[in-house]
């Protein structure tokens, strides 16, 4: 059986926030507004508190969310909510601010010891949420997952459940104008990867499919452009709605290996989360072309390519210089990999001897 589910209200559009702001009102009256510092710059925070002053809301910002949010942020998060009395949550920023707003949102009701948090089984219920991202790659707006650090288990861990659905998603390419060429081209890359995987994941259905398909359409020529220079805002609108695409794909399919093993590049070597997926995805697809996967036509098709080995050329070159990381730490991640649930969702399921070439490979060892 085949079943769909994404009740997140899309809305897209420069000046989306203040033009259809009358939407949060639904939501509560004061509103916790989870966010990093950048998003005082990008005008996005601006926006959101002249939405909720519009609708006679109050609004308590916490911005000292860090990249990979670990459970202590989203503790601080948790308690200004509280002391605040804040009755629904606005999340601003990339995947960061939006997964700790999730779980800030889902523990308000539903609260937790630490050791509990990653073992899942949550109701669903949560305070409802409006995302606002200021990236294009995570797409975290629309779906149901929260990835936190996980000092325990020395890796990054993602938290589901239908209750982190955001009610709202606002979709303004201005926001992301002004990111550096480093956060555009990582966060594209994750937005690709999360695309891919979806159609490389055992849970994939024809219509998530059908777009993640659509995800790769747009943005492999956008990933093209990448490669030669800073995007213009009408790559940037499309990059952000690729993005939400990609997000809409893994809502449903999950995703992969690649998630599981990049999960460790970030945790031990602070590689941003869009640059591991793109460290190894590449690797990833040649192993899919050795072991015949059909799927990968499906891939290649959708970007226009004839070859697979046209994509790794491509996300090499956005990558530039590999990170310096051993022969030996590479070895001791695929053995850590193993264990990943994200290993078990791929269509074929690698090895412990696929996933250390796939490491190796990847950071430039032969093997």
């Amino acid at each position: 059986m085949n079943a769909f589910y994404m009740p997140t209200r899309v809305i897209c559009g420069r000046g989306c926030v203040r033009e259809q702001g009358a939407l949060l009102d639904p939501l509560g009256r004061h509103a916790l507004i989870v966010t990093g510092k950048s998003s005082s710059k990008n005008g996005a925070l601006d926006d959101l508190l002249f939405a909720l002053e519009a609708n006679g809301q109050d609004g308590t910002v916490y911005d000292r969310v860090t990249p990979n949010p670990t459970v202590g942020c989203v503790r601080e998060g948790l308690s200004l909510l509280r002391s605040a009395g804040c009755d629904f949550v606005v999340a601003i920023g990339g995947g960061s601010p939006m997964d700790a707003a999730k779980m800030i949102a889902l523990l308000a009701l539903q609260d937790r010891e630490d050791e509990e948090l990653f073992s899942g089984g949550y109701e669903p219920k949560a305070l409802p949420m409006a995302h606002i991202p200021t990236t294009a790659g995570t797409g975290s707006e629309v779906t149901p997952y929260a990835i936190l650090t996980n000092e325990e288990q020395t890796t990054k861990t993602s938290i589901s459940s239908p209750a982190m659905f955001p009610r709202i998603a606002f979709l303004d390419g201005g926001y992301t104008d002004q990111l550096p060429e480093a956060i555009t081209k990582n966060t594209a890359m994750d937005a690709f990867s999360h695309a891919a995987e979806g159609i490389l994941s055992r849970n994939s259905i024809p219509l998530s499919d059908v777009l993640a398909k659509e995800s790769l359409r747009l943005l492999y020529p956008l990933l093209t452009s990448l490669s030669k220079g800073m995007p213009t805002a009408r790559e940037r609108d499309e990059l952000l709605y690729a993005s939400m695409l990609a997000g809409m794909t893994i809502a449903q399919s999950g995703t992969t290996a690649i998630h599981g093993m990049g999960y460790y590049l970030t945790y031990f070597y602070g590689v941003d989360h869009g640059r591991a997926n793109g460290l190894l995805l590449g690797e990833m697809l040649r192993l899919c072309e050795r072991k015949n996967l059909p799927q990968l036509d499906e891939i290649c098709t959708a970007c226009g390519v004839s070859r697979a080995e046209e994509i790794c050329a491509l996300l090499s070159e956005l990558l530039g210089e590999r990170e310096k990381i051993s022969e030996e730490e590479l070895e001791r991640f695929a053995v850590m990999a193993q264990k990943n649930k994200n290993i078990k969702k791929s269509r074929y399921e690698p090895s412990l001897e696929d996933l250390r070439v796939i490491y190796l490979r990847s950071f430039g060892y032969s093997c």
